[in-house]
């Protein structure tokens, strides 16, 4: 299972994420930090995937495709923003 309030605190934005979708390779950090959270914009670096799911905040992001523990990736700074 996912939180679904999931916030980043080194950026301090909400981390959104999209079903059946991953993240081009392209994408880089000034891609998010110009473009989030406009999905209008976003959707230029998505690739339709079923199953997969791509997650992405201000500063970070991943695509995942296999049951993954994000807890595991010291990188990320995302924490549940309780509901």
């Amino acid at each position: 299972r996912t939180c679904d309030q999931l916030r980043c605190t080194a950026c301090d934005f909400r981390v959104s994420l999209f079903n059946d979708y991953i993240w081009d390779q392209s994408c880089d950090y000034l891609f998010f930090r110009n473009n989030m959270p406009e999905l209008s914009k976003l959707r230029a670096k998505m690739i339709k995937k079923k199953g997969a799911r791509a997650y992405a905040c201000q500063c970070s992001w991943r695509s995942i495709d296999e049951l993954t523990d994000l807890q595991t990736d010291q990188r990320l700074r995302w924490v549940c923003g309780k509901h």
